[in-house]
């Protein structure tokens, strides 16, 4: 009689997701002590050092207290393609994994999401400077409308699926194929990769969301959002850094240079961090297979008794 070999299950990866300000941290915390986890950041503001009360990054006691992979990890005017984000990630769960560890992957910035979870295949095209600029002054001279219409001729398949008006995502498109030859559209792909993997997402109606998030911000402008933008600037980073452009730094930088006060600042983040909110969860909606949870009441031990299922079924 011949035994069957048993296969090993496929590791496990928890996936928390939300939009800003919706409770992601405290839960992943709390899970991560009862489970044995470590979080691995999906945070496109979280991997700059010295960006910390803009981006509500964890204070270094409570990273104590909970590992945290993928923060600080450059600096403001240093580059983390996607690519490279994916490939970091990936080590940092198995890395967990080998030491018999759950990873949680915690975070709202959906490319970073779904590029580990669907295994989303990235052209690994190194940025070419001197191109962005050319283009970038295309889009400046002739309008973004212009930019647009020679992606839609070189790379259809690609112009049809992105933001005309997004004139980053057009520049990138435009750069893979100028440089490689090849649409952007027929390097991507999805190879996923060998975990088992729950998806819990986070939700609040909108009012509440809102209001978490005005007074999120009005708590960092208390902590210290201003002099952290001033030492980044002291420090030598132009305002027109990506980084600094994003948001909480654009308005305060804009406020530190006179062009608004910081009333007009503080409402002016409030008011675009509900348009992000908005945006993430247009990304959202794309996503398959997460399990939603209204957290407007408390819905941690429900949370905690989806995931303990899902750990124990694969024993």
């Amino acid at each position: 009689m011949v035994e069957k070999e048993i296969s090993a299950p496929a590791p496990p990866l928890i996936v928390i997701l939300g939009p800003t300000s919706v409770g992601k941290t405290a839960l992943s915390i709390e899970l991560c002590h009862r489970f044995g986890g470590e979080v691995v950041s999906a945070d496109s503001r979280q991997i700059y050092r010295g960006m910390d009360i803009g981006t509500a990054k964890l204070s270094p006691e409570e990273q104590a207290a909970v590992p945290h992979h993928l923060l600080d990890v450059r600096q403001p005017d240093e580059i983390l393609s996607v690519a490279e984000y994916q490939t970091l990630a990936y080590a940092a769960i198995n890395d967990i994994h080998r030491r018999n560890k759950v990873p949680f992957l915690v975070g709202g910035t959906a490319l970073y999401l779904n590029a580990v979870v669907r295994g989303m295949k990235i052209p690994d095209v190194p940025p070419n400077p001197s191109l962005r600029a050319e283009l970038e002054e295309i889009a400046t001279r002739e309008g973004h409308a212009a930019l647009f219409a020679r992606l839609a001729a070189l790379d259809p398949a690609t112009a049809a699926q992105i933001d005309g008006r997004n004139v980053r995502r057009v520049v990138r498109a435009l750069e893979i194929i100028l440089e490689t030859g090849t649409p952007k559209s027929e390097l991507e792909g999805e190879d996923p990769p060998p975990y088992r993997i729950l998806q819990i997402g986070l939700d609040l109606p909108r009012p509440l969301l809102y209001a978490r998030i005005d007074a999120r911000v009005e708590q960092m402008v208390a902590n210290g959002l201003i002099q952290e933008t001033q030492q980044l600037l002291s420090m030598g980073y132009p305002p027109n850094l990506p980084a600094l452009t994003s948001l909480g730094y654009k308005e305060i930088g804009a406020y530190l240079y006179g062009d608004m006060d910081l009333p007009a600042a503080v409402e002016r983040i409030q008011i675009e961090t509900h348009r992000f909110v908005r945006h993430q969860y247009s990304w959202f909606r794309r996503m398959k297979e997460v399990h939603w949870f209204d957290v407007s009441a408390p819905r941690t031990e429900e949370i905690a008794t989806r995931l303990a299922d899902f750990l124990d079924a694969e024993k």
